[in-house]
């Protein structure tokens, strides 16, 4: 069966067009629509002494610079099928998953550098996607591109 609905997780690098560029050739093959998200994640100190930090300021800052990044990303490609880019605050994993619960996805795209070893084992967002997703992923390889032989 095609894919129609595919969440597209993006970390608003440049890499990112990467994802999109996949995503948009997979969406017009299989005439599906695409939902940008990206999840901002947010590792809350406790800061002692002197050092003060306005942290739900920070917080709503961290959101609008993310906000606005996202609508680039969006606005620089054109003819791509989407729907509005959903931004989300908490674990990327979680926030995906439920994004794609409610949108019906049936595939979750996210970018992968292809880590390996303890990169791969702690902190690899494309290997917690796939730990109880609710349909199909697919890692993106970024980076280098591998060359053909």
């Amino acid at each position: 069966m095609p894919y129609r609905n595919i969440v597209v997780a993006i970390d608003l690098n440049e890499e990112c067009s990467q994802i999109l560029a996949r995503a948009r050739d997979l969406a017009i093959a299989n005439g599906a629509k695409i939902v940008p998200i990206h999840v901002v994640e947010l590792i809350e100190m406790a800061f002692g002494g002197e050092a003060a930090l306005d942290l739900p300021k920070f917080k709503l800052e961290l959101f609008e610079q993310a906000q606005q990044y996202l609508e680039s990303f969006a606005a620089e490609c054109p003819g791509l099928p989407t729907e509005p880019p959903r931004l989300a605050y908490g674990d990327a994993r979680d926030e995906i998953h439920r994004a794609a619960r409610e949108l019906h996805a049936d595939l979750i795209m996210v970018g992968s550098h292809g880590r390996h070893g303890m990169a791969l084992l702690f902190g690899s967002t494309a290997n917690g996607m796939l730990h109880s997703a609710p349909c199909d992923v697919l890692a993106v390889r970024l980076g280098k591109r591998a060359t053909k032989d």
